[in-house]
């Protein structure tokens, strides 16, 4: 049995180029079937910016906390905003981490919207005199990371034998895309002793994401397929994309969707901050598999086979049929890891989730049916 144990690197100059695209599409088809994460260098964006963006989020962790309530997630229904320290869940348990979520720009849903448009909101910017260039530094780099989003998707269509626009009509004209700034206190700023959950096991939940590791701080870790724990350490001048959920639904599984987690930094080292861009998908689509070449589902289960099956920590979650829009099944997801926000706004899908939850413990706890429960063992979050 094999798997993976490391963390491939492309570039993706290589994919701007026709003489070396066919290589680099070489390289993305086995990095999608095989592992589901990657490095992903020289991806365009300016040196300059990429610096503006580390300085101005780590900056965000530093003004007074009574300024960042301001804007706390719980004030409004969007699930934008800053969440203070172990505010969010994932495996049932806490994550030690302190964020801000910030998107791109949309107005206010109208009254007659679905629920699900919620999601699509302005921004809760901190006060422009505190962080003079936040904004505009934000506003620039997701701009950009949107577009790369947009061509990487492509790419993705065509190593897998799809025409490049085959994912298009999944997007909206003025598509949303979303970012947190995320910071994971060390051991003992925390208090504690032994190992300590950043983020637990998940699967990111839409397309793909791009992650911004900002600090030097080793803690994130992928799970190949023999349920291992590989190491995903910070590479000077890439993005780690991690293919999401809803590529793997779409794709009928060639394209795999890989757990992973973070862990919080060892005692003394300081916080670990981290900016990941989630590529965003349009809260009115509807997923169906795509058609898929014969010869990649094939080549998908040979991986499997060679690998001797799949092992990993959280349950493919991305269930059809439950829902009817994406939008419905990304809010109650939002609502299940953000109950202050669902006691607020959602309180009718909140009782709803824990009823849920009660009762797939007590068939479980009672044995009466062998039940996989997504929010036990984890479920798609956006998170690195």
């Amino acid at each position: 049995m094999s798997s993976f144990s490391s963390i491939p690197v492309l570039d993706l100059s290589l994919a701007r180029d026709p003489e070396t695209k066919p290589k680099f599409l070489e390289e993305l088809r086995h990095a999608l079937l095989e592992v589901g994460f990657l490095y992903l260098k020289n991806v365009g964006i300016p040196e300059e910016l990429t610096e503006r963006v580390i300085k101005e989020g780590v900056g965000f962790f530093d003004i007074p906390l009574e300024e960042k309530l301001k804007i706390e997630m719980k004030t409004a229904a969007s699930f934008l905003g800053y969440s203070r320290l172990n505010a969010e869940t994932t495996a049932h348990s806490t994550d030690h981490r302190e964020q801000i979520d910030i998107s791109t720009p949309h107005p206010l849903p109208s009254p007659t919207d679905p629920l699900y448009h919620n999601l699509l909101a302005p921004n809760l910017w901190p006060t422009p005199s505190l962080l003079p260039s936040f904004r505009s530094t934000f506003e620039d780099y997701m701009s950009r990371m949107g577009s790369i989003s947009m061509f990487f998707t492509t790419l993705i269509a065509e190593a897998i034998g799809l025409p490049a626009n085959a994912f298009a009509h999944y997007f909206d004209k003025s598509q949303q895309h979303k970012l947190k700034i995320v910071k994971y206190p060390d051991l003992a700023e925390l208090g504690i002793k032994g190992e300590g959950q950043g983020v637990g096991p998940h699967k990111d939940s839409m397309l793909s994401s791009y992650l911004l590791q900002a600090s030097e701080h080793r803690g994130l870790q992928v799970q190949n397929t023999a349920g291992e724990w590989v190491d995903c350490p910070p590479i000077a001048g890439t993005l780690v994309v991690a293919i999401g959920q809803g590529m793997e639904a779409l794709t009928g599984g060639v394209c795999t969707s890989t757990t992973h987690r973070v862990l919080s930094p060892a005692p003394g080292t300081g916080a670990r901050y981290s900016i990941p861009f989630f590529q965003g998908v349009s809260y009115d689509a509807t997923f169906e598999s795509m058609a898929i070449p014969e010869e990649l589902r094939e080549l998908r289960r040979r991986v499997l086979e060679r690998n001797g099956g799949r092992l990993d920590d959280v349950e493919f979650t991305f269930k059809t049929g439950k829902y009817k829009h994406l939008g419905e099944a990304t809010l109650m997801n939002r609502v299940k890891s953000h109950p202050d926000v669902g006691e607020r706004w959602y309180p009718e899908l909140l009782r709803q989730i824990r009823e849920d939850q009660a009762r797939e413990r007590e068939e479980k706890e009672g044995g009466v049916a062998k039940v996989k429960v997504e929010e036990a063992t984890g479920k798609a979050v956006e998170a690195h």
